[in-house]
């Protein structure tokens, strides 16, 4: 039981990487700010392995009073972006490609989840993502779910440690689009954010 353990463990560590220490300023944040056109509304991203078909990371996207990325653990990162406690500030269309593009790659899709909100559980959950704080590696699904399930509307949403599990979750709301993003590039995310902004 206990090698079962290390081994979950183990492959959860090789799933979210190490959060960056970069912290933004709040001057670099205003900046960066950025308000989508549309309705208010979450996504969620799982990166999904295209062998195994297990899941490598999980992100929430809230787009209200401004469109961010909260990417617990993980190792989006370009001087562009202002990033602060795994908040990614200023994600326009451009910046959720790259995002997007990053993680997709020969051995990994991407799984988009977006659900339309109201303004009023957008805010909640924009809040929520900014007083998280920087997550450890290994939590990125277990943060992301449980800041989900904190969202009226979303109370349903069991707190996982898996990417699966979570997104499997969320193919039970009637209310989910979803859409899949294939690249066949090698390489890794950083790879991937100097490609997309090519």
């Amino acid at each position: 039981m206990r090698a079962l353990i290390v081994l979950v463990l183990v492959t959860l560590l090789t799933g979210c990487a190490i959060s960056s220490p970069f912290e933004a300023t709040p001057e670099e944040i205003a900046a960066k700010s950025y308000t989508a056109d549309g309705p208010p509304k979450l996504t969620v991203f799982t990166v999904v392995n295209n062998n195994s078909g297990s899941g490598g990371h999980s992100a929430l996207m809230v787009s209200g009073s401004q469109r961010v990325i909260f990417d617990p653990a993980g190792s989006f990162f370009h001087a562009d972006v202002a990033e602060r406690g795994d908040v990614l500030y200023g994600m326009t269309p451009g910046w959720v490609q790259a995002y997007k593009s990053a993680h997709a790659r020969s051995t990994y899709h991407v799984v988009t989840q977006e659900f339309t909100v109201t303004p009023e559980q957008a805010e909640i959950a924009l809040q929520l993502v900014r007083a998280n704080g920087a997550v450890p590696g290994a939590f990125c699904t277990q943060s992301t779910s449980s800041i989900l399930s904190q969202v009226p509307g979303f109370e349903d949403v069991e707190t996982t440690f898996f990417p699966i599990r979570f997104m499997k979750q969320l193919d039970q709301r009637p209310d989910v689009v979803t859409d899949t993003y294939y690249e066949n590039d090698a390489g890794d995310v950083r790879d991937g954010i100097v490609a997309a902004q090519s």
